[in-house]
């Protein structure tokens, strides 16, 4: 069968790339753009139904890139055909703060979400997750209530292998959500022990779903993301981004470079700013 660049041709190359044959070529002339993502997960002995979402950043900040916006869209008719799962790509690719408003206006988001009741608590804790430890709606989604620990006074989230400390208002945010579902288990609600929990009985949320949660509150994703990613990157070593954010180390590296080539521009050009008020 020849093969065409239709996401029905696709499907096959997803779920059954072991069928290789000397004469039955997987080039990208062949299969496509998003034949260069298939094959790149190839050779790290994954599937695209095992992908994590640090698999997927390692693919998008590697030399190996190629067709980026074709993959999305690849990865996205992936994720509506249930071929992968827990997986966000973001639509317009993004290299950082373009302007120095970038980081304000995160910070704004983040104090409106902090301190605005009018809000569902469970939706300004997904933000701020966003906005202060640049965690995709696919890590928020994955979260159980025992990522959430108490322990003399400080209340942790485990969102890498080290827990992060989270901030007293952050921190009430996260204990009450814990709270809730908590109460929900014992008085025989459900059994779940997601954090945000979905609309069928035992699942959490769906990815799409908390993004779209996300977007409602004004948060445009991958911008927030990158943002919050560029300013951690130039307070922290990429090796402690990696552990406490649950990013692959090559991507914390390849962030904290940016992070110190742009930083002084961007730093200067505040600051002068702020000089001129």
């Amino acid at each position: 069968m020849r093969r065409g660049t239709s996401f029905a041709v696709f499907a096959d190359a997803a779920t059954a790339r072991t069928s290789r044959t000397p004469n039955s070529s997987s080039s990208a002339s062949t299969c496509g753009p998003p034949v260069y993502l298939l094959d790149w997960l190839e050779g790290q002995n994954l599937a695209l139904s095992i992908c994590r979402q640090s698999d997927l950043e390692r693919w998008l900040t590697s030399d190996d890139v190629r067709h980026r916006r074709e993959a999305g869209h690849f990865v996205r008719w992936a994720l509506s055909q249930k071929i992968a799962r827990d997986l966000s790509f973001p639509a317009v690719k993004w290299n950082g703060p373009s302007q120095p408003m970038d980081d304000e206006a995160r910070w704004a988001t983040a104090r409106r979400l902090l301190h605005d009741d009018t809000l569902k608590p469970e939706d300004r804790l997904a933000g701020l997750l966003l906005l202060l430890y640049a965690q995709w709606p696919a890590a928020i989604s994955r979260l159980t209530v025992d990522h959430v620990e108490e322990m003399a006074g400080a209340v942790r989230i485990r969102l890498g292998a080290v827990p992060v400390e989270l901030p007293a208002p952050l921190a009430e945010l996260a204990l009450q959500q814990v709270a809730v579902r908590r109460s929900h288990a014992v008085l025989g609600r459900t059994d779940s022990p997601w954090l945000f929990p979905g609309g069928q009985p035992g699942r959490s949320i769906s990815v799409w779903a908390m993004g779209e949660r996300l977007r409602k509150l004004g948060i445009r994703l991958a911008e927030t993301r990158s943002t919050a990613l560029f300013q951690l990157a130039t307070e922290l070593p990429a090796a402690v981004l990696a552990r406490t954010l649950g990013i692959d180390i090559t991507v914390a590296v390849k962030w904290q470079r940016a992070a110190a080539g742009d930083w002084a521009a961007y730093a200067a050009d505040v600051s002068q700013r702020r000089c001129t008020h």
